[in-house]
Parts: structure tokens; C-alpha cells; sequence
């Protein structure tokens, strides 16, 4: 008896284990590998300019200095911007670009940032300063507070990720949310990111090398990146609610059939 009711399991588990590793088995090795078609090489550096570019609602810590400290400190008393993510609200030091695309400057008042470079605005405020006589020799130092960059979907561990060198690459930005895990789609792997108001969509293949020198290579802050599931994981996810569940209760009835049956 003992024998005829272990003969009644094995022919219960051994159909389950054989589904569930066919809604499991149906990763693509190839697909699951960064730079599948890489080999040892010299890749020459991304062409194009990668300085972040100001945007609306960015906040900016501006700090100058020259040979008399007491000129410089007017210009070093920066508002407090309100920042947040998600509806949680903090309190930043710096300089909000308004909906206008301006900074409220000490002294200079409404100072056009928007669509400029660190770079460029730190040479506008020099400029400024200078000619008006405001101080000698200025010295502009701007950092971005606020750039960071969003990382969702098939991930270790959604997150935003803020940037404090101000530069980060997809593959930094993936990595500091836990690596993309087997069920993403490295090789469809979309990026928001919004210029001027409009949104660009970019599609990104991690499985290709040319990743490496794409201009997308490097994110921009308040960038959006977001992996897809692939099918393996809507199998799972659909046929574990649908099939599974009817398998696993149509050879429960099976074996209650087969028990009653040899009891008899």
C-alpha cells in the first residue's frame, strides 16, 4: 500500500516540476549577456558633448569668490529651493530655475539659465560681475544639486540615483540598481529623456557593442531608464496564474481517482 500511494505522488509532482520548468526554461542564453558580439578590442571615446544642460526646476549651487571676501558675500546667500521626489518635499540650498527658465540673482535678478551649460553660465556671471564693477577678478563655481537620474521596471532594485559627479552612464545607472535581472530585456532597453519640453524615446541594445560609443552612452539628469520585461516573464507571471493553477488541480483529481480506485 505504502508503495502504491509513493507511485500516486511521483505521478502528482513529477508533471508539476516538468511545467514549472518549462515557464522557467525559456530564457535566451544569448539574449541574457551584455555585449554578446564583443571581443577584445580598443573602443575610441563617445563623440559629442556630454555637459549637462540646465533645464526647468533644476537647482544650482553657485558659489563665487575674489580677492576681497567681503565682495562675494552678497552673491553667496542662495535661496532655499523646495525639491522632492515622489511627493516627499526637502529643503535644498540653491538656485531654482523658475518656470520661466531664470534665476532670481543677487543684484543681476532674473538671470536666463535654462538651455545653458555649467559652463556657460558660469562665463555670463563672470562677465557680468566684472563689467558692472560688482567684483574683481570673480571666481563662478556652479554644481548641479539635483541630478539624478531614474531607474525602473525589470531591475534588482528600482531606484532614483543621484549623481554627484554628475556623470553616469547606463550600465553605472543599472549597476546601482542591482543589474538587470534575467527576466529584462537587455536588448530593448528604453530611455526617456526630455529636451526643451519635448520627450525623446531611445531604444538601447545592451547586447551590441555599439552602446559603447552611442550618444546615449551617457545619461543626462532626470533621465528615465526602463526595462522591459521579456516573455519568459509574462509567461511566468500570466501562466502561473492561469495554467499552473488548473494543471496542479486537474491531476489533483486525477490521483484522488487513481487512490479511491486501488483502495476499492
Amino acid at each position: 500500500m505504502i508503495l502504491k500511494k509513493d507511485y500516486l505522488r511521483y505521478i502528482f509532482v513529477v508533471p508539476v516540476l516538468i511545467c514549472c520548468f518549462f515557464f522557467t526554461s525559456c530564457v535566451s542564453t544569448q539574449k541574457s549577456v551584455y555585449f554578446n558580439n564583443l571581443s577584445d578590442t580598443v573602443i575610441a571615446p563617445v563623440k559629442g558633448n556630454f555637459e549637462p544642460v540646465i533645464h526647468k526646476n533644476d537647482v544650482l549651487q553657485i558659489v563665487v569668490s575674489s580677492m576681497n571676501p567681503e565682495d562675494a558675500i552678497v552673491f553667496n546667500t542662495p535661496s532655499v529651493a523646495s525639491t522632492g521626489i515622489a511627493g516627499v518635499g526637502t529643503q535644498t540650498t540653491g538656485y531654482m530655475v523658475n518656470e520661466q527658465g531664470n534665476i532670481e540673482y543677487p543684484v543681476l535678478g532674473q538671470v536666463k539659465a535654462e538651455g545653458l551649460t555649467k559652463a556657460q553660465l558660469t562665463a555670463y556671471l563672470r562677465n557680468e560681475l566684472d563689467s558692472r564693477k560688482l567684483m574683481k577678478d570673480p571666481v563662478v563655481t556652479i554644481r548641479f544639486l539635483n541630478y539624478r537620474v531614474t531607474v525602473i521596471g525589470e531591475v534588482a532594485r528600482p531606484t532614483v540615483v543621484t549623481v554627484p559627479s554628475e556623470k553616469i552612464t547606463v550600465l553605472e545607472a543599472l549597476g546601482m540598481a542591482g543589474d538587470i535581472t534575467v527576466y529584462g530585456k537587455k536588448e530593448n532597453v528604453l530611455l526617456i529623456r526630455e529636451v526643451n519640453g519635448e520627450k525623446t524615446i531611445k531604444r538601447l541594445n545592451l547586447n551590441s557593442s555599439e552602446i559603447l560609443t552611442s550618444p546615449y552612452y551617457y545619461l543626462q539628469s532626470n533621465d528615465v531608464v526602463y526595462v522591459e520585461p521579456n516573455k519568459s516573464k509574462v509567461a511566468v507571471a500570466t501562466g502561473s496564474r492561469t495554467t499552473i493553477p488548473i494543471i496542479i488541480s486537474t491531476l489533483s483529481l486525477i490521483v484522488l481517482t487513481l487512490d479511491r480506485l486501488i483502495v476499492n
